[in-house]
């Protein structure tokens, strides 16, 4: 299995780093920050140049690819820690009218998963899926709620939850009001919404090497650029070894498209992104720990995504059972 994209698939990635740090550069990111609203009009942009349809046929208005390049690009969003439910985005663009274009916002989460349902971007979104065993759950709303989302009738009753991650605001779904299921193959639909997390955390990950590299490069200590320490050139070694780990493994599962294998890049990206993030604060010394440093937004949502398809308790329960009846092709 050769793991290394093709050319055509480096020139996606490119294409939409290119976007990203056009549209969602470093001020805009801090913008977000004071100010977490989803940016509708970039959200239509991302529409716009297929990142929601990057997997819908051709026939379909899509652009006609698959996971793995999907894959890349949400590697591309991980790196530029662009908020909003962009998995969702993805994993729905066939499912709700006007996803794939930008022109709906769409939430997704898991009523299955321990420690409850927690909703990203509640008064952002347009429309909220609920997965519950086999059996999606969809509120419809013609328009979107607003503020009013949180007792509006046919709506979720939500319960506010203080997010870690100042560029992901949650709330809890505590009820919902049962509506006709989608068809959904909800199995499918769980194992690629954790490999493109995977994916979101495989690119934090390998940001904060280049940034920790960059800082190590410029900052000095008793005259002498901070780079030249062992004790740094370790920690940045191994940040490094961490991403590779990661991307080898998320490459993989994308082209294998197995539960056991997503489990595995799932884990290896979760540790990647939280230790790498860890390092490079570790790197930056009392500086990082500003609020003016970007280290901590990198740090805030590894954590967060830790949390979400397949966390990480729940997923390394999962990989020693299959490894232990011998389950290795699930």
């Amino acid at each position: 299995m050769d793991l290394r994209p093709t050319a055509d698939q480096r020139a996606v990635q490119a294409g939409a780093r290119d976007l990203l740090a056009r549209r969602f550069g470093r001020d805009r990111l801090r913008e977000a920050v004071e100010n977490p609203v989803l940016d509708r009009a970039l959200w239509r942009e991302l529409g716009a140049a297929g990142f929601f349809a990057l997997r819908l046929p051709a026939a379909d208005g899509g652009v006609g690819l698959g996971l793995p390049e999907a894959v890349l690009v949400f590697e591309e969003a991980g790196r530029a820690l662009l908020p909003g439910p962009l998995v969702a985005g993805q994993l729905l663009a066939g499912v709700v009218p006007g996803v794939a274009t930008g022109e709906r916002v769409v939430g997704l989460c898991d009523a299955g998963a321990g420690g409850g349902c927690l909703w990203e971007h509640p008064g952002d979104c347009d429309e909220l899926i609920l997965v519950e065993g086999e059996a999606p759950a969809a509120p419809p709303c013609s328009e979107p709620p607003g503020k009013a989302y949180w007792n509006a009738p046919g709506w979720p009753v939500l319960e506010p939850v203080r997010s870690i991650d100042p560029l992901t605001p949650l709330a809890r779904v505590v009820s919902y009001p049962r509506r006709a299921p989608r068809s959904l193959d909800v199995p499918r639909l769980r194992r690629e919404a954790a490999l493109l997390t995977a994916a979101l955390q495989l690119g934090s990950a390998a940001r904060t090497v280049e940034m920790a590299v960059e800082h190590a490069r410029r900052r000095e200590q008793f005259g002498v650029r901070i780079g030249a320490f062992q004790a740094v050139k370790h920690l940045c070694a191994e940040m490094l070894i961490r991403v590779e780990m990661a991307r080898s493994a998320v490459y993989a599962a994308s082209l294998a498209e197995r539960s056991l294998a997503v489990i595995g890049a799932k884990l290896l990206a979760d540790e990647a992104a939280v230790r790498n993030a860890r390092d490079c604060l570790q790197v930056y010394g009392g500086m990082g720990f500003t609020w003016e440093a970007d280290v901590h937004l990198h740090l805030k949502r590894a954590w967060c995504r830790v949390e979400q398809w397949q966390s990480g308790p729940k997923a390394e329960e999962a990989l020693a059972e299959a490894l232990l009846v011998g389950d290795v092709d699930v």
